[in-house]
């Protein structure tokens, strides 16, 4: 198989050309689901790396970052806060258009903040939480219980009420207009409550049973799948691949199959039924300390599928955004730890179904 302006790269097409979208069709492996609903088990024989899917590149960002915080609304991806090499953390929030294939800043944000968590929802995006310090330069310094919504008709920020714990390196997930924030780097690793944007309200939930940070999350079936992550606030902590759903009809934690590599500093979303898993640091036999992995779990199947790793592998980003069948994840940090926030902008066609 061939595409125009693509070439082939360890099995998978790399299209390093942007705005290619109508010339991609759908293209991977079959997806091979099984019927089961049983989410307890073991991933030991995940399926082999399906062949075929695709990798591009989108327009760059205006600015190198990591340990950033995105959100997408109405086309739009949000890249909020963090900070780029220097670790002198930023305000500034990045805002690409998927219909013209680039990037523009909008007001910034009310303070300056990284390892925030953010989502979008009733056509308004949340950041929530986050870290600063005395200094300026990026360190575990003050945790923020900070709440703050954009209104993308105004431009504008407004504060909202704030979370009832201060965080940091958590992961969000939207059900019924809700948003969801688990996790946090210590001491609130196990935190776990659910803002209502319609009552300006907090809601303190059951904990998350595993507490970890830079971690991942996303929303399947109206529950919340929480994925990997570390155990310590630092970078060397002990990493873990550990699946947690959470259920509000239930008000219930559940355990899942775990995610083949256990990682910290994971990006994921769900899409199309499935939960994506990009990414992450802590990567001892890698001299970047980054992983490259791209994995892939059927709820359907409670288990997990290995697909075409990142082409450039990156760590420092909470949430990604899915548009148009492609799933974005904007810029992060290409090594180990704060010291290597990029401008890359790396796409993935999201070919598995797993509805």
């Amino acid at each position: 198989m061939s595409r125009p302006g693509g070439r082939r790269m360890n099995g998978r097409v790399f299209i390093p050309r942007r705005g290619m979208l109508a010339l991609l069709g759908a293209t991977g492996a079959a997806w091979l689901a099984g019927c089961s609903n049983d989410d307890t088990r073991s991933s030991a024989a995940m399926p082999a790396q399906a062949s075929g899917t695709i990798w591009t590149e989108r327009a760059p960002l205006l600015a190198p970052n990591s340990e950033t915080a995105v959100a997408e609304l109405d086309g739009n991806i949000y890249v909020i806060g963090g900070y780029p090499s220097t670790r002198v953390y930023v305000d500034t929030v990045q805002v690409y258009d998927s219909r013209t294939d680039s990037w523009s800043y909008t007001t910034a944000l009310p303070r300056s903040m990284h390892h925030t968590m953010a989502a979008a929802t009733n056509g308004r995006v949340y950041v929530i939480g986050g870290e600063m310090s005395r200094s300026g330069i990026a360190d575990q310094g003050i945790f923020l219980n900070t709440v703050y919504e954009y209104d993308p008709a105004t431009a504008t920020w407004t504060e909202r009420t704030a979370m009832p714990t201060a965080r940091s390196g958590g992961a969000t997930g939207v059900i019924d207009g809700k948003i969801y924030v688990a996790g946090g780097r210590p001491p609130g690793g196990h935190d776990f409550a659910v803002y209502d944007p319609a009552a300006d309200t907090w809601t303190e939930l059951p904990d998350l049973p595993t507490q970890r940070n830079h971690l991942a999350a996303g929303v399947i079936g109206g529950r919340l799948y929480v994925v990997g992550g570390r155990f310590g606030g630092g970078v060397g902590s002990e990493m873990t691949g550990v699946v947690e759903v959470y259920d509000p009809s239930s008000n219930n934690w559940t355990r899942a199959a775990p995610m083949p590599t256990a990682r910290g500093g994971v990006n994921g979303i769900a899409a199309r039924g499935c939960f994506y898993a990009f990414g992450g640091e802590g990567n001892d036999a890698d001299p970047r300390g980054v992983f490259a992995e791209n994995e892939v779990y059927d709820p359907r199947a409670g288990s997990w599928r290995r697909l075409d790793p990142i082409p450039t592998p990156v760590h420092g980003v909470a949430g990604a955004a899915y548009l148009n069948g492609w799933i974005h994840l904007p810029g992060g940090g290409t090594a180990r730890g704060g010291n290597s926030g990029s401008t890359l902008h790396q796409a993935f066609q999201a070919v598995m179904d797993c509805e």
